[in-house]
């Protein structure tokens, strides 16, 4: 059994029904971003470590966990509580709280928290948009917080998961394509080398509006454009790669 809350309910895991996540339409629901990043990330299948920062309400760590050995531990953190508290309820409902540690803080303080060079692999679905202006903010602080730029810029999450992942380490992101450049030119500032990117469009016909795109800490150059994917049929379907998960 699992507590509900207000307007809580249990979903199923995008196309699987072997697990459900605590979702509120007030407070988060993830989307296909988290998705594509579980699936994109060069995952440590058999031992390791691995973190996602701005883990919302756990959906990464619970869709990885899916995929790797018991031995392969993860960790969340998410800077607001309620989020903390619906990841934590569902974690233990998918009986996953033996490999899954949640911690409710800021991601800048991790690197203090473990220490540098602790983990494999750095998973991060990070706020996507700038924004100096108060109209441009959603009316919904929780929205507002895992959306825009608030609490940690850019900058603060490729600079953390720099620090967080050993040398010869992975951090993968999802993020939108308009901030390519920027992203390009902090992670080498920050010693991660770009090594995959994928480029995610709604259906054919319509420019990408998803990018995925990994580095290795202390890499060398040598950047791969993975084909694209398209999420949509023109008939509101999802694609055959969407629904064999062979992204």
């Amino acid at each position: 059994m699992v507590t509900l809350r207000d307007d809580e309910r249990l979903d199923f895991l995008f196309t699987d029904e072997s697990m459900q996540i605590i979702q509120s339409p007030t407070v988060f629901s993830y989307s296909i971003d988290a998705v594509l990043l579980a699936n994109f990330a060069s995952i440590p299948l058999k031992r390791g470590k691995i973190i996602d920062l701005c883990t919302g309400n756990g959906v990464i760590p619970l869709l990885i966990s899916r995929e790797v050995d018991n031995a392969v531990s993860i960790t969340g953190v998410e800077i607001q509580e309620r989020l903390y508290d619906m990841a934590v309820r569902s974690i233990e409902y998918n009986n996953k709280a033996g490999q899954i540690t949640m911690i409710h803080g800021d991601i800048i303080d991790m690197p203090n928290k473990f220490g540098n060079r602790k983990f494999d692999l750095v998973t991060v679905n990070p706020p996507y948009f700038q924004t100096s202006h108060p109209n441009h903010l959603n009316k919904n602080d929780y929205l507002t917080i895992a959306r825009h730029e608030v609490m940690a810029t850019l900058d603060d999450v490729i600079q953390v998961a720099s620090k967080l992942v050993k040398s010869g380490g992975k951090v993968a992101m999802v993020h939108r394509p308009g901030r390519l450049t920027d992203i390009l030119t902090c992670m080498r500032e920050y010693k991660l080398e770009p090594k995959r990117m994928r480029f995610v469009y709604p259906k054919q016909g319509k420019e990408a509006n998803i990018l995925l795109i990994e580095a290795i800490r202390d890499g060398k150059p040598d950047l791969k454009l993975l084909p694209p994917l398209y999420v949509f049929n023109h008939d509101g379907t999802y694609t055959e790669e969407l629904n064999n998960g062979g992204y």
